[in-house]
Protein backbone atom coordinates (compact mmCIF):
# COMPACT_ATOMS: atom_id res chain seq x y z
CA UNK A 1 0.00 0.00 0.00
CA UNK A 2 1.69 3.20 -1.16
CA UNK A 3 1.01 6.65 0.14
CA UNK A 4 0.89 9.86 -1.83
CA UNK A 5 4.16 11.74 -1.19
CA UNK A 6 2.42 15.12 -1.44
CA UNK A 7 -0.14 14.05 1.18
CA UNK A 8 2.77 13.00 3.38
CA UNK A 9 4.32 16.45 3.01
CA UNK A 10 0.97 18.00 3.97
CA UNK A 11 0.82 15.79 7.04
CA UNK A 12 4.37 16.66 8.09
CA UNK A 13 3.69 20.38 7.65
CA UNK A 14 0.61 20.01 9.86
CA UNK A 15 2.78 18.19 12.42
CA UNK A 16 5.34 21.02 12.27
CA UNK A 17 2.60 23.61 12.80
CA UNK A 18 1.34 21.70 15.85
CA UNK A 19 4.93 21.44 17.09
CA UNK A 20 5.29 25.23 16.88
CA UNK A 21 1.96 25.72 18.68
CA UNK A 22 3.28 23.45 21.43
CA UNK A 23 6.59 25.31 21.55
CA UNK A 24 4.86 28.69 21.83
CA UNK A 25 2.75 27.59 24.76
CA UNK A 26 5.66 25.84 26.48
CA UNK A 27 8.01 28.82 26.07
CA UNK A 28 5.38 31.34 27.15
CA UNK A 29 4.74 29.44 30.38
CA UNK A 30 8.47 29.14 31.01
CA UNK A 31 9.24 32.80 30.29
CA UNK A 32 6.74 33.99 32.90
CA UNK A 33 8.77 32.39 35.69
CA UNK A 34 12.28 33.49 34.78
CA UNK A 35 12.46 36.91 36.40
CA UNK A 36 15.70 35.93 38.18
CA UNK A 37 17.30 34.93 34.87
CA UNK A 38 16.83 38.02 32.66
CA UNK A 39 19.20 36.91 29.89
CA UNK A 40 17.41 33.57 29.52
CA UNK A 41 14.02 35.25 29.78
CA UNK A 42 14.93 37.74 27.05
CA UNK A 43 16.15 35.01 24.67
CA UNK A 44 13.09 32.87 25.27
CA UNK A 45 10.84 35.89 24.69
CA UNK A 46 12.66 36.53 21.41
CA UNK A 47 12.17 32.89 20.43
CA UNK A 48 8.45 33.09 21.25
CA UNK A 49 8.18 35.80 18.59
CA UNK A 50 10.17 33.63 16.17
CA UNK A 51 7.93 30.66 16.98
CA UNK A 52 4.76 32.64 16.27
CA UNK A 53 6.25 33.71 12.95
CA UNK A 54 7.23 30.12 12.17
CA UNK A 55 3.68 28.90 12.79
CA UNK A 56 2.32 31.65 10.54
CA UNK A 57 4.79 30.77 7.75
CA UNK A 58 3.85 27.08 8.00
CA UNK A 59 0.18 28.02 7.83
CA UNK A 60 0.89 30.03 4.67
CA UNK A 61 2.67 26.98 3.18
CA UNK A 62 -0.33 24.79 3.92
CA UNK A 63 -2.72 27.34 2.45
CA UNK A 64 -0.58 27.57 -0.70
CA UNK A 65 -1.09 23.81 -1.07
CA UNK A 66 -4.86 24.17 -0.61
CA UNK A 67 -4.87 22.54 2.81
CA UNK A 68 -4.99 23.84 6.36
CA UNK A 69 -3.61 23.15 9.80
CA UNK A 70 -4.90 20.26 11.87
CA UNK A 71 -7.01 21.43 14.78
CA UNK A 72 -6.58 18.08 16.49
CA UNK A 73 -2.80 18.10 16.14
CA UNK A 74 -2.61 21.73 17.29
CA UNK A 75 -4.76 20.98 20.33
CA UNK A 76 -2.71 17.91 21.13
CA UNK A 77 0.47 19.98 21.07
CA UNK A 78 -1.08 22.64 23.29
CA UNK A 79 -2.28 20.06 25.81
CA UNK A 80 1.17 18.46 25.88
CA UNK A 81 2.75 21.87 26.50
CA UNK A 82 0.26 22.61 29.27
CA UNK A 83 1.15 19.34 31.00
CA UNK A 84 4.86 20.12 30.68
CA UNK A 85 4.36 23.60 32.07
CA UNK A 86 2.35 22.40 35.05
CA UNK A 87 4.80 19.62 35.82
CA UNK A 88 7.83 21.84 35.40
CA UNK A 89 6.47 24.66 37.51
CA UNK A 90 6.35 22.37 40.53
CA UNK A 91 10.03 21.46 40.34
CA UNK A 92 12.30 23.59 42.52
CA UNK A 93 14.98 23.35 39.82
CA UNK A 94 12.61 24.32 37.01
CA UNK A 95 15.03 26.70 35.31
CA UNK A 96 17.62 23.97 34.77
CA UNK A 97 15.11 21.29 33.82
CA UNK A 98 13.33 23.74 31.54
CA UNK A 99 16.59 24.71 29.84
CA UNK A 100 17.51 21.06 29.29
CA UNK A 101 14.01 20.29 27.96
CA UNK A 102 14.12 23.33 25.67
CA UNK A 103 17.50 22.26 24.31
CA UNK A 104 16.16 18.77 23.60
CA UNK A 105 12.97 20.17 22.02
CA UNK A 106 15.00 22.46 19.75
CA UNK A 107 16.83 19.41 18.41
CA UNK A 108 13.51 17.64 17.87
CA UNK A 109 12.40 20.64 15.81
CA UNK A 110 15.71 20.71 13.94
CA UNK A 111 15.31 17.06 12.92
CA UNK A 112 11.74 17.67 11.76
CA UNK A 113 12.74 20.65 9.62
CA UNK A 114 15.61 18.70 8.06
CA UNK A 115 13.10 16.00 7.03
CA UNK A 116 10.68 18.62 5.69
CA UNK A 117 13.45 20.25 3.67
CA UNK A 118 14.38 16.91 2.09
CA UNK A 119 10.72 16.12 1.33
CA UNK A 120 10.01 19.54 -0.15
CA UNK A 121 13.17 19.31 -2.27
CA UNK A 122 12.25 15.81 -3.49
CA UNK A 123 8.76 17.00 -4.45
CA UNK A 124 9.94 20.22 -6.12
CA UNK A 125 8.22 22.42 -3.54
CA UNK A 126 10.87 25.14 -3.61
CA UNK A 127 8.94 27.75 -1.59
CA UNK A 128 8.21 25.25 1.19
CA UNK A 129 11.85 24.18 1.19
CA UNK A 130 12.94 27.82 1.52
CA UNK A 131 10.51 28.47 4.39
CA UNK A 132 11.67 25.36 6.24
CA UNK A 133 15.33 26.28 5.67
CA UNK A 134 14.66 29.71 7.14
CA UNK A 135 12.91 28.22 10.16
CA UNK A 136 15.71 25.67 10.55
CA UNK A 137 18.25 28.49 10.88
CA UNK A 138 16.20 30.05 13.72
CA UNK A 139 15.95 26.71 15.51
CA UNK A 140 19.68 26.07 15.11
CA UNK A 141 20.42 29.52 16.53
CA UNK A 142 18.18 28.90 19.54
CA UNK A 143 19.70 25.48 20.18
CA UNK A 144 23.18 26.99 19.97
CA UNK A 145 22.22 29.77 22.39
CA UNK A 146 20.84 27.25 24.86
CA UNK A 147 23.97 25.12 24.50
CA UNK A 148 26.22 28.12 25.04
CA UNK A 149 24.27 29.30 28.10
CA UNK A 150 23.28 26.10 29.90
CA UNK A 151 26.44 26.20 32.01
CA UNK A 152 25.71 29.77 33.18
CA UNK A 153 22.04 29.02 33.91
CA UNK A 154 23.00 25.94 35.93
CA UNK A 155 25.65 27.82 37.90
CA UNK A 156 23.30 30.73 38.56
CA UNK A 157 20.64 28.32 39.81
CA UNK A 158 23.12 26.60 42.13
CA UNK A 159 24.35 29.95 43.46
CA UNK A 160 20.74 31.02 44.14
CA UNK A 161 19.96 27.72 45.85
CA UNK A 162 23.05 28.03 48.11
CA UNK A 163 21.89 31.42 49.30
CA UNK A 164 18.78 32.07 51.33
CA UNK A 165 16.95 33.21 48.19
CA UNK A 166 14.51 30.33 48.36
CA UNK A 167 11.80 32.26 46.61
CA UNK A 168 12.27 32.23 42.89
CA UNK A 169 14.86 29.47 42.84
CA UNK A 170 13.66 28.72 39.38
Amino acid sequence: MSSDPMQQLHSWLKDAHAMEEQAEQMLTAQAKRLEHYPKLQARITQHIDETKSQAARLEECLESMNTSTSTMKDLGGKFAAMGQAIGGSMAPDEVVKGSVASYAFEHFEIANYRALIAAADQLGEIRIKEVCESILQEELAMAKWLEDNLDDVTRAFLARSESDELSGKR
